[in-house]
């Protein structure tokens, strides 16, 4: 059991990882609007799949269900809370999705146990987090309409992950090769999104080739490791594992543009990797 659960955090510790990525690459890929970004992002992480094709057969319509629920609908209502909120306050909101893993586990999953260790390192870790993407700047404005999106994104998410783990429980699972039916299908409705929200742009073979990078990484390779994760691990360990994502994400971002390392960080990475390294050791 506990080289299962090792297997697992070093899956999820590959998704966070990637996911680190999207910050940076989000900056050089400002110029493409997002639902065309998200959209051929999500269709060049389909690719890796498609020799499993087959496997998509045996995919239930509860999976693709959940699946499409999950990767388009958090991309969908994040890009609303990003145009209609601030968009460090709307991310931090976001961001409650682990402590949502880690609250929901014992009512989405059955034989799951909510303890006074994992509710703590999930708290300890979202201030880190906070610390982590508001990098001791002030928090200014009152409440904007983007927030309930932002809330609904990181819900979608937390359900998502939770509803695959107790399919999964179930007996009625979907193999990984799934993922790449769930990304193609919501990278068409992003392009959909796209051609009906957003002006049209001609990009370049640099941003194409970012676009791939993306694509293959944090929207491809990403999903595939955090659904081994899932299946294998514990679901409390890791959301509060996935704190460690701003960190990354803020850590990286400082390091490629040139901006100095500020105490805020150091805090974070303290708070988080604390709060990562007690949920790792709990007891179940």
């Amino acid at each position: 059991m506990h080289s299962t659960h090792a297997r697992a955090n070093l899956y999820a510790i590959g998704a966070i990882t990637l996911w680190a990525l999207l910050a940076t690459l989000g900056v050089q890929l400002a110029r493409v609007p997002p639902f065309l970004l998200t959209g051929l992002a999500l269709i060049v992480g389909s690719v890796p799949a498609w020799p499993f094709f087959r496997q998509w057969r045996r995919v239930r319509p509860a999976a693709l269900a959940l699946g499409v629920y999950g990767l388009f609908g958090f991309h969908f209502l994040l890009f609303i809370a990003l145009r209609h909120a601030p968009p460090v306050q709307a991310n931090l909101v976001n961001y409650l999705w682990p402590l949502l893993i880690v609250v929901l586990a014992p009512l989405l999953l059955p034989g799951t146990r909510l303890r006074p260790v994992h509710i703590g390192a999930a708290v300890v870790g979202f201030a880190g987090a906070a610390v982590a993407i508001v990098g001791g700047r002030g928090l200014h404005g009152g409440f904007a309409w983007g927030y309930v999106p932002a809330l609904g994104s990181a819900c979608i998410w937390a359900t998502f992950s939770l509803g695959s783990r107790r399919l999964a429980q179930q007996g009625r699972g979907f193999p990984t090769a799934a993922i790449g039916l769930f990304a193609l299908l919501s990278g068409l409705l992003a392009l959909a999104c796209h051609a009906a929200l957003e002006p049209a742009v001609n990009l370049t073979v640099p941003e194409l080739m970012r676009i791939a990078v993306l694509g293959l990484g944090p929207l491809g390779a990403a999903f595939y490791l955090w659904d081994r994760a899932l299946k294998l691990g514990d679901p409390r360990t890791l959301g509060v594992l996935s704190y460690l994502t701003p960190l990354a994400s803020t850590t990286l971002l400082v390091w490629t543009t040139g901006r100095p390392f500020t105490w805020p960080l150091g805090l974070a990475a303290l708070l988080i990797v604390g709060s990562a390294l007690v949920a790792v050791r709990a007891k179940t």
